[in-house]
């Protein structure tokens, strides 16, 4: 059998990974954009900040695609697919023999209709090469726009604080991120931006204007008045690229709709990571969910068992401070404190109906790690001992 993988983000390389991992011989081709498949969560901290270069991004090195007879064909990518003649078309016009596909083609930084948004000066961050592009911009004492407090926005506005940049941060919500890690954390998680030297507004932005002395933002609610920037960055989401699939015949809806096993309408191709989005729920656009599509991928070509679901997870960084949080916070009908924020480390425990449904932590992985378990198992907790720090979380997971 011969599969092409279209796409080598962290779905793409996971999915050729866990094939060759389960013992598939057969041909396997991994098509990608870049120089190399590379990771990239660290665009938006080490790499901006300029503590890690490309190489150090890399997802393999550079030899293990030799030795796991994957064939990588780099700063290409494909411009067609044709599922039922098995053949996959990529620019230039070289044609691959394919008996299934995998489509990881991931998405694009969204760009909002926001007069002036096509200036120069406003940036988004998904690739390598928008992280140079803006980093160029971070001068120490550059005025920094940043729009969208979610996780981009606020890694980007904590590493450009950190290079000098004088950071102005705006949202309209006046608690970002309040769904995921629940209200309290949230809000001051929110509030160390300000506590650490950025201005944080609560506004959206009705336009852009360019100005002798740089772009000018103006903010919805006229509250806040109009404010000249050196540079911009839109950290507002991003958009599935479903094109090729589109083209292909393949349904698409808010992305790639896949069933079990990743696979889309047409059984031929599948589909993984931050473009594909089950019938059922939402696209799932974290690192490790993307993991994960990449390995269901791979069992469903090699007709394994999948890998037993587990409760979702992902983490940020900033300030230096990390973060983590694990399972659907937004479905909690109580909340449990686990210390102070103010301590070196402290977690916020999600309960519904006397079961943990989520957790997020500060400086404490531990505590996600034990509160996934919770979740993973449907163990009862008292909210009593979930809330003392002196009482040991592996005691709770023993019952």
């Amino acid at each position: 059998m011969k599969v092409v993988v279209a796409g080598g983000g962290i779905a793409g390389v996971s999915t050729v990974a866990a094939l060759r991992a389960g013992g598939f011989d057969g041909d396997l081709t991994l098509v990608d954009g870049g120089e190399f498949p590379y990771d990239r969560p660290p665009l938006s901290k080490e790499f901006l900040a300029g503590a890690k270069d490309l190489k150090q991004l890399a997802l393999q090195s550079a030899h293990w695609y030799d030795e796991h007879g994957v064939r990588l064909i780099s700063q290409t990518r494909v411009t067609a697919l044709r599922p039922a003649g098995g053949v996959v078309e990529l620019a230039g016009g070289l044609l691959l023999r394919a008996d299934r596909v995998v489509l990881a083609t991931g998405g694009g930084a969204a760009r909002p209709p926001i007069p002036g948004g096509d200036s120069e000066r406003v940036h988004v961050l998904r690739t390598v090469e928008d992280a140079d592009r803006l980093r160029a911009a971070l001068a120490p004492g550059a005025r920094l726009l940043v729009v969208g407090a979610g996780l981009i926005g606020a890694e980007v506005a904590s590493t450009a604080l950190g290079l000098g940049c004088e950071v102005v941060l705006a949202d309209p919500l006046a608690t970002p991120l309040a769904a995921a890690l629940g209200a309290e954390l949230a809000a001051w998680l929110h509030g160390l931006h300000a506590r650490r030297g950025i201005v944080t507004l609560r506004a959206g932005v009705e336009s852009f204007a360019e100005t002798a002395s740089g772009i000018e933002a103006r903010f919805s609610g006229g509250f806040e008045p109009p404010r000249v920037f050196d540079a911009v960055v839109l950290g507002v989401g991003m958009v599935p690229e479903t094109a090729l699939a589109a083209a292909a015949g393949l349904e698409v809806e808010r992305g790639i709709v896949v069933g079990p096993g990743q696979i889309t309408s047409n059984p031929a191709v599948l589909a993984v990571g931050d473009a594909a989005r089950t019938r059922q729920g939402p696209r799932a656009e974290h690192w490790e969910a993307g993991r994960h599509d990449g390995e269901r991928a791979a069992a469903t070509l090699l007709g394994t068992r999948a890998p037993a679901p587990t409760a979702p997870w992902f983490w940020t960084d900033r300030h230096g401070r990390h973060v983590e949080a694990v399972g659907h916070m937004a479905a909690a009908d109580q909340v449990v404190v686990r210390g102070s924020f103010d301590d070196p480390a402290c977690s916020v425990f999600g309960l519904r109906d006397g079961l943990v449904v989520a957790a997020a932590a500060v400086d404490d992985p531990n505590a996600v790690r034990a509160a996934r378990r919770m979740i993973d198992r449907r163990m009862p907790a008292d909210a009593g001992r979930l809330s003392d720090p002196g009482v040991n979380l592996r005691a709770l997971l023993r019952g």
